[in-house]
């Protein structure tokens, strides 16, 4: 979870891939007014196991579709179609940006590098600002 502009991390915490304890962990971190944007990883696979997307992804006002394609199309130059099996995807919810990215440390990378640079633009839109 990342508070304030400058990209602080306010906190981290590790957590199983269980619907029930991500919709809880969402939901707080929704109740926080000190963060801006709340950074997912893991679970957006294929496997049975992988449920962040189906957890999250009710409760956005508005997914960012065009995160995804873009992670996805620069993952492909990197690890060919295997890219296709990522869910990766974000949205905003009450003012902040949920971002949703496979648990590999290279995925996490580089959709920070694709995207970080947006943060600030999109938490301001999504506050109607």
């Amino acid at each position: 979870m990342i508070r304030g502009s400058k990209g602080d991390i306010a906190e981290r915490k590790l957590i199983p891939d269980d619907a029930r304890v991500l919709k809880y962990t969402v939901s707080r971190a929704l109740e926080r007014g000190d963060l801006d944007v709340v950074v997912l990883t893991g679970g957006t696979g294929v496997s049975t196991t992988d449920v962040t997307i189906e957890s999250v992804r009710p409760f956005f006002e508005k997914e960012i579709e065009g995160f995804g394609e873009l992670f996805r199309a620069v993952s492909y130059e990197k690890i060919g179609a295997a890219a296709a099996l990522s869910r990766a995807t974000a949205g905003v919810i009450k003012g902040k940006l949920i971002m949703c990215l496979p648990g590999s440390p290279d995925a996490v990378s580089t959709a920070l590098a694709l995207f970080l640079g947006e943060v600030p633009h999109v938490v301001q839109l999504a506050r109607g600002v």
